[in-house]
Parts: C-alpha cells; structure tokens; sequence
C-alpha cells in the first residue's frame, strides 16, 4: 500500500510530485498566443511516484514529461510518466524498490536487477525520434504526440553504456555529439564520447580515462572543439560502503578540462587545470580563428546539492552561481585558463538560440534569481544577456511564483538571432497551480505576451525542448 511522502525539501511545495496523467485539450489563454507559434514544448523532471526509500535525492525521481502543444494561438496540455523498468517494477509492488544512488538501499526483490534508469532529466527531439535522458543510463523513446513510453534507445545497438542529459546538435549539419561518465557500468573514470548524425545512426564512439571518477553533468561543443570539464564532484563507492555519500564535495582535486579538436580523437586531449568550482551547465561556447575557445556558463564556488566527504552539507553562500566566460589559449604554452564574471545575477538553467550553438553568439538567456525575502522555488526571474553590449532585461515573474528554464524559439527559421520567443514553465504558490508563459525575446520587460493556463501544479523540474510542427 502507498505511504504518504516524508517531509523532505525536494517533496514538498513547488517541489511534491504529481500523482496523475491527464490531458487538457484546450486552456483558458490570458493575452494572445504568438501566431508564429505552433509546435510542442516538452520539459521533464522527477516525479517519484511512491514514498522514496533510503536516503532521497532531488536527482532520483522517475521521470516524467510534461508538454504544452501550441497552434493557431490554441494551447493544450498532456503529461506522462516515463514508464522505466524502474517505475514499472515499483507499480506492480505498490512501493518504492530502489534507493537514489546507493544500491544497497534497494530492496532485495531488486537485487541485481539491470534497469534502464528514470528518465527524468532532459527530452529531446533528434533523428525524428523524442528521447527522455538522465546521465546513467541509453535515452528512452516516447511517443512525441502521445507521450506513451516506447523503451531504451541505443541507436541499432551499437550504443553501449550511458549518455548524457545534455548532448549538443550542431545546428550546421544536424549531428548530435554526447559523452556518457562511468561509462564501465560502475562508478570509475571512464569516459565515452560518441556522434550520431542528423538521421539517427551512431556514427563514432570512443572512450577514455578521466583524471578522477566525477560527476560530469554537461560539456562544450564548439564548430571546432569539444570540451569535457571534470569538476571535483567525485563519485566513489568505496566511500560509500563505509558509509559515505556516493557523490561529494572534493575541492582538492581541483578542476581538470579536457579540450579535443574534433577532427581529431580523444588521443589528442589537452588538459587544463583550474581552482576548484563546478557547473552543471553551460550557455555556449565557440572557436576563435587565433587560437583561443570562449565558454560562457553558469558556475558555483562548490558544488550545490551534495555533502562534503564527510557528509556534511556544504554552504548555502556557496550554493549560487554567477554567469562567467573561460577563455583557453590552444596555443598559450601553459595548462591554466582565464575566468571572467560576466554578470551579478544568480543564475541556472543558460539557453540560447539554438541556431548559434557552438558558434559566435551574441544572446544567451537564464533562470535568474535576485533572492526577494519570501520565495518559493529557487528562480523568480527570466533574463537575456546581450554579450555584444553587456546589457541584461529580464521579467521578475511575481511574488508567489517560480520560473523553469526558459527555451528559445526563433520567430521563424530565417528570423535574425534573438528574434523570437522565451517560453517558460511559472508555478505560481498564490492559486497553488502553473501556466505556460511565453515572452517576446527581445523585450522581455514588458511582462508576457500571454499564458496559458493549468489549474494543477507541475513540480519543479529540469529542461525541455520545442519541437517544430514544421520541421
């Protein structure tokens, strides 16, 4: 039989799961729909659906899809659960099986048992298939219309081990490059990087040592390099069956990234070194003629969400990043690259005009929070970043509510860089549900062009993606 939820920070508020799939064939529309909209915004995140066992982490929640279709200014709405092995194990037993990272909290009905992880992290529309990822485990294929769970996908089976949550489409020739960490089945510094191109068919994979097991939840793909940054969020075992986190703060270790041209393998890394500071996501990066990478993203002084060795929690203070560029000089004859603080505003969640990834850029766009005395989730304002200028807009979306990472979407396929739309998932705590809220781009200060309205809550959550009607 269920058991309630414990009272735990990421189970309650903007945060408590959902216990339901529904569809909404028409929301009440507050303004008017941009006419140039017409595709589906899908966003996933976890969403637990039984009282977790052992210890809980934000991260371990079964997945599940949320999408709001857009066309001829009419909005409707359908979620699902990824319907993982994992999900469907616990459904047939009424309760959680499986623990969030440690696997001696699983049950022992489970033990051994191989799953195909919990989906729950990012969804992604590539060789015409829709693909739920989390960093552990293959993708999952959904149905992009329904959303009904299809299975793991590894690419005819030449896919072995994980992929990333966050693989890079190169918007020239439509490849997908990704990397997949612990890549040898068990937490280790083994690390894959793999191509598939704009039809689906894996074309390269490779791997790799890094210099120390990490959590490594993204990377950098420029025209003409790819960046893979170890962070000291180590991932150890045998810290853990002494007793320890699986996954904690090691600053000692220091950053290491690894910088490989992409007409070359990964036997032409070259390795630079930096003081200890994590991301988990980066806005863009590009190539200069004279040498040089430039990678903008959102970095933290330590890493957030995870204990230090010895378990202790780490400090809050530490626990907001700033958006900050890193230059590498390719031909500098030193292994130590520049950081630059671009702007005050706490920040997450970067995203740009697709078109420009991996290329000169001039707009990137982000969660923002600017820390009002009473919140209720950890973003209040969506911002867009001129790099040309220095200029920052940015829309608070009002006290009581919270704002999910904001997508871009070109006005249309021509339309100049920046010429579109922000849309955004808002909790709003005040009438305790969400709307989808769409902004002009290029003035974003004037508030939304409209929302479309929910009358239930979605739980706070990680990405999406749109997926063009037309293309």
């Amino acid at each position: 039989m269920a058991q309630p939820f414990p009272n735990h920070p990421n189970l309650r508020g903007g945060f408590a799961p959902l216990q339901m799939e529904c569809d909404v064939n028409d929301l009440v529309i507050q303004g008017e729909v941009p006419k140039e909209l017409s595709g589906s915004f899908y966003r996933n995140g976890p969403n637990p659906q039984y009282s977790p066992r052992g210890h809980y982490h934000w991260f371990a929640g079964d997945g599940m899809i949320h999408a709001f279709n857009v066309e001829d200014g009419r909005v409707s709405y359908r979620n699902r659960w990824v319907k993982t092995v994992k999900w469907q194990k616990e459904r047939e037993a009424g309760r959680a099986l499986f623990g969030a990272f440690n696997p001696m909290e699983n049950d022992e009905s489970v033990a051994g048992l191989e799953t195909d992880g919990v989906a729950n992290t990012n969804v992604i529309w590539h060789g015409g298939k829709l693909l739920a990822l989390e960093e552990g485990h293959a993708p999952f294929e959904l149905d992009p219309h329904t959303l009904d769970s299809i299975g793991p996908h590894i690419y005819g089976g030449k896919l072995t081990g994980p992929m990333t949550a966050h693989p890079k489409i190169d918007p020239e020739n439509g490849e997908m490059l990704f990397f997949g960490y612990n890549a040898n089945g068990t937490i280790s510094p083994h690390m894959t990087f793999s191509v598939v191109d704009k039809a689906g068919t894996l074309l390269r994979s490779e791997s790799f040592e890094a210099p120390y097991a990490a959590m490594v939840h993204d990377f950098v793909v420029t025209k003409d390099h790819v960046v893979f940054p170890i962070m000291p969020l180590t991932g150890s075992l045998e810290r853990a069956f002494k007793g320890g986190p699986v996954y904690a703060w090691e600053p000692e270790k220091g950053v290491h990234i690894g910088v490989m041209p992409r007409n070359g393998s990964v036997q032409d890394l070259q390795w630079f070194r930096g003081e200890a500071s994590y991301v988990f996501h980066p806005m863009n990066a590009f190539s200069t003629a004279d040498g040089k990478i430039i990678c903008d993203v959102c970095e933290y002084p330590e890493a957030p969400l995870f204990p230090a060795v010895d378990g202790t929690p780490g400090d809050p203070k530490k626990a907001l990043a700033k958006l900050v560029r890193w230059t590498f000089d390719l031909n500098a004859q030193t292994d130590q690259y520049k950081v630059e603080q671009l702007d005050d505003l706490v920040c997450e969640f970067p995203r740009l005009d697709e078109r420009f990834a991996g290329l000169p850029y001039r707009y990137g766009y982000f969660a923002g929070d600017t820390q009002p005395p009473e919140k209720v989730g950890g973003f209040n304002v969506v911002a867009a970043i001129d790099h040309q200028t220095g200029k920052l807009d940015s829309y608070d979306v009002g006290e009581g509510c919270a704002t999910s990472e904001p997508i871009f979407v070109p006005r249309s396929s021509s339309a100049p860089e920046g010429d579109g739309f922000l849309l955004a998932y808002v909790y709003d705590a005040n009438r305790a549900a969400s709307h989808l809220m769409m902004l002009d781009a290029q003035n974003l200060a004037q508030g939304p062009l409209a929302k479309a309205m929910l009358d239930h809550r979605v739980p706070y959550g990680f990405h999406g993606n749109w997926r063009d009607n037309n293309g």
